[in-house]
C-alpha cells in the first residue's frame, strides 16, 4: 500500500485551526451587490425632490395663445430660399 491519500479523503486539521464562517455582512460581496440598487433608490428620491421644488407653476392656457406662433410661422413661409 502506498502513503498517497485518496483525493476525496481531507487532510486532519485541529479543532482549533477551524475558524466559524463570517457572519453575512462581514462579506465583501454582499455590499457590493447591496450598493447597486442602494444607489439607484437614492438617486430616484434626489431626483423626485428636485422634481417637486424646482417645478414649475401650470398656467391656464389663454384664448388665441397660439396666434404668435402661427403669425411667425407664416413669415419664416413667405420668406424665399437664398
Amino acid at each position: 500500500m502506498s502513503d498517497r491519500t485518496a483525493p476525496s479523503a481531507r487532510p486532519a486539521t485541529d479543532a482549533a485551526d477551524e475558524r466559524p464562517p463570517l457572519p453575512w455582512w462581514r462579506s465583501g460581496m454582499v455590499w457590493l451587490v447591496l450598493s447597486g440598487p442602494a444607489a439607484v433608490v437614492v438617486a430616484g428620491v434626489v431626483t423626485t425632490v428636485i422634481a417637486v421644488q424646482g417645478a414649475d407653476v401650470a398656467i391656464a392656457p389663454a384664448q388665441g395663445s397660439h396666434a404668435p406662433a402661427l403669425s411667425a410661422r407664416s413669415v419664416q413661409a413667405a420668406k424665399p430660399a437664398p
